[in-house]
């Protein structure tokens, strides 16, 4: 057999071998959410809000599971003011829309003051935070997780109280594992797990 023929062979053949795996490799990928829904006012997507931080309210919207985790949306409601320590996301951009109240939101050195209809976006791998500030009235604010990583599961595990007590190391590793990292203090007051 001449070379060329045997090069073609060959790759004809790898073809043929390779299809049955890509069937396979269909089949295991995730199912995407495949209709549109809708989210009451003050409804979560799963009917279990999340609470967290110091009496703040997480009403998922979009979940990471809707979307083979490219997306993750949740109304946050706050009532006491601060936020969290400044940090980072590896591998996500964060998006703020404020619904009511006002915010200091930190990108990187910009400090920009959000009222309700204001948004920032925050690039990943660029350090921020945010405050909720004001007097104790709620405020509330849609934040997007693009892809969604592992934000969600995050926000269950303090929801469900699986941080309270643990050391700043612990918390730090804990972070790490949900793909961001602690890197500065907060704004002014920090909401602790």
């Amino acid at each position: 057999m001449k070379r060329g023929s045997f090069v073609h062979t060959l790759i004809g053949a790898t073809a043929l071998l390779a299809m049955p795996f890509e069937g396979i490799a269909k089949g295991l990928s995730k199912i995407r959410e495949k209709k549109g829904y809708k989210i009451d006012s003050g409804a979560d997507r799963v009917q279990k809000p999340m609470h967290l931080f110091e009496g703040d309210t997480f009403y998922t919207k979009i979940s990471t599971a809707d979307t083979d985790g490219d997306l993750y949306v949740y109304e946050s409601t706050r009532v006491k003011k601060g936020g969290p320590n400044l940090h980072l996301h590896h591998e996500q951009d964060e998006w703020w829309y404020i619904l009511d109240g006002e915010f200091q939101i930190k990108v990187g050195d910009q400090l920009f003051h959000a009222k309700p209809g204001d948004s920032v976006f925050g690039p990943r791998g660029v350090p921020h935070t945010f405050t909720k500030i004001g007097d104790d009235s709620p405020a509330k604010m849609l934040i997007t997780f693009q892809p969604a990583g592992k934000m969600e599961a995050c926000f269950q595990a303090l929801s469900d109280g699986l941080m309270k007590g643990k050391t700043e190391t612990e918390l730090d590793d804990f972070r790490k594992q949900h793909g961001f990292e602690r890197v500065g203090p907060p704004l002014d007051y920090y909401k602790k797990f």
